[in-house]
């Protein structure tokens, strides 16, 4: 049992499977779906740290893509429903969003908030390529930081050893 373990990371290491893989979770779990990806990009650079930045750059794509899924659904959403009446908290989000145009994409990256966000921003009609680009710097953002924290949480792994 414990060979096959070590042949599926082993596996799951290399760059045609862990990148894809990477891609895949990023891509899901930046959709309305509840997940995380992060655990796949830090497992990916524990399992080869030679793939740091390819692992940063695929999870950054695959998220913002996700995110743009969100956009032409928020965007598909308003061409099937009529406004319907709103409370002045939704009135207030809504005129936040729309006074910060496409820059408040780069929120994306945020729990919660983040995947509908991108969502609303298709809704709102606000020009699809900035979108896409201020979601992509946000994640790529959050990619960086968060793994950069757990390299520094766990500064026994693997690929800390390597940096370092």
């Amino acid at each position: 049992m414990e060979s096959f373990f070590q042949a599926m990371m082993a596996a799951l290491s290399l760059p045609q499977y862990g990148l894809s893989t990477v891609f895949v979770v990023a891509f899901v779990s930046a959709t309305l779906l509840p997940m995380g990806s992060e655990p796949a990009v830090f497992g990916l650079i524990e399992l080869n740290p030679a793939l740091f930045w390819p692992t940063i750059l695929v999870a950054t794509v695959g998220n913002t893509l996700g995110g743009a899924l969100n956009w032409w659904i928020g965007l598909g959403t308003h061409k099937a429903v009529d406004k319907a009446r709103q409370d002045k908290t939704h009135l207030r989000a809504l005129e936040w969003l729309e006074r910060l145009g496409p820059k408040a994409c780069v929120l994306a990256w945020l729990p919660i908030i983040g995947d509908p966000l991108c969502a609303v921003a298709g809704w709102l009609r606000l020009p699809f390529w900035p979108c896409l680009g201020w979601m992509a710097l946000g994640k790529f953002l959050r990619y960086l930081t968060m793994t950069g924290l757990l390299l520094w949480a766990v500064p026994d792994s693997w690929i800390a050893r390597v940096l370092h």
